[in-house]
């Protein structure tokens, strides 16, 4: 699918950017060009050890934000598929810094449109969080705007090929920020507890590498202004707590600014326009002019969901144990786990 093909992904050097690439190179080893754009020199320069040049003459590093769009326009030049993972992600530090979030988060996006566009690429994925449903956080927030101009940019392209979706899944296990290597953190560190925003708190799960693979699906099957969404598990909080570390005590301090107790990525409205189609949901676009429901549905095989459906953390019909977590801690996040 990606042999011979040239492939952008913003935000590369970022956690699923550094998985992307170590997947792209092992299953597709013909493709012709990964163009790892980001801001970051020094990440970069840390990828470049990684990859020399030498071993990895397929891979090129631009340094660019994609807040500027003419660089985003000259670093598309020949370029097949875009996958756009660049974001300001931390939900506090998007509370506190909001204008620097949209100008990330929107007018980023924007700019990977028009660049796309511009320039003859044939496939966009943009990534987005299930903080993008129904958001209460302004991170949420330009991120469901971001999904609705990458869905809405189908209906404005006129008779260019390029096709546009969107990935929406939860809580990436080791990712920058996230919960476990914090916990592991603070374990290995001899903290007296670990602290738990509320023991009530779910969210769902979901590895770097299968979200890679949602992405690549996406590439190979969409029609384009779908929002694809992923079947996984869900975990409570402190049943992460007590995998990494049992015998420390928690401590139930709060919930931070903008945070949800649960997490949603199918609201009974947006299940009005939802598709099961096998490993995943489709959220269809609610205005298409290139193709009716029908045709999606028949595409992709897919059936709508029931009435009132709601796809959210503290309803899932599928868990993670503490045991469960224990062995994708293991196999996703450090090999060299141990419970203690």
């Amino acid at each position: 699918m990606l042999n011979n093909r040239s492939i952008l992904i913003t935000g590369g050097t970022g956690s699923f950017g550094k998985k992307f690439v170590e997947v792209i190179l092992r299953r597709y080893p013909d493709v012709k060009r990964i163009v790892i754009y980001s801001r970051d020199e020094l990440k970069q320069y840390e990828l470049k050890q990684k990859y020399p040049h030498d071993k990895y003459p397929q891979l090129r590093f631009f340094i660019g934000d994609v807040r500027d769009g003419e660089r985003l326009i000259r670093a598309c030049q020949g370029i097949d598929v875009i996958i756009h993972a660049a974001a300001i992600k931390q939900v506090d530090t998007a509370e506190y810094n909001p204008e620097e979030c949209i100008k990330t988060n929107v007018n980023g996006a924007q700019n990977v449109i028009n660049a796309a566009l511009a320039t003859g690429v044939q496939h966009v994925v943009a990534l987005s969080t299930d903080k993008a449903c129904a958001p209460i956080n302004l991170y949420g927030a330009t991120k469901l705007t971001s999904d609705k101009l990458f869905t809405a940019a189908n209906n404005i392209k006129g008779d260019n090929p390029v096709r546009f979706s969107v990935v929406r899944y939860g809580n990436v296990m080791g990712s920058r920020g996230s919960v476990i290597p914090f916990f592991i953190n603070l374990r290995d560190k001899g903290a007296a507890e670990l602290p738990i925003t509320d023991m009530r708190m779910t969210r769902f799960n979901i590895s770097l590498e299968a979200g890679v693979d949602l992405v690549l699906w996406a590439i190979e099957h969409h029609l384009g202004g779908e929002i694809f969404i992923p079947k996984i598990p869900s975990y409570h909080i402190k049943d992460v707590a007590t995998a990494i570390a049992p015998s420390v005590p928690q401590v139930e301090v709060g919930i931070r600014p903008g945070e949800k107790l649960h997490e949603e990525m199918i609201t009974p409205t947006d299940a009005l326009n939802t598709i099961d189609i096998g490993n995943y949901y489709a959220i269809l676009p609610s205005v298409s002019f290139l193709h009716t429901r029908e045709e999606y549905i028949s595409h992709h095989g897919g059936v709508p969901v029931p009435d009132g459906f709601h796809y959210s953390s503290d309803k899932n019909s599928e868990w993670e144990t503490v045991e469960s977590m224990r062995a994708k801690i293991k196999e996703f996040v450090d090999p060299d786990f141990e419970v203690r």
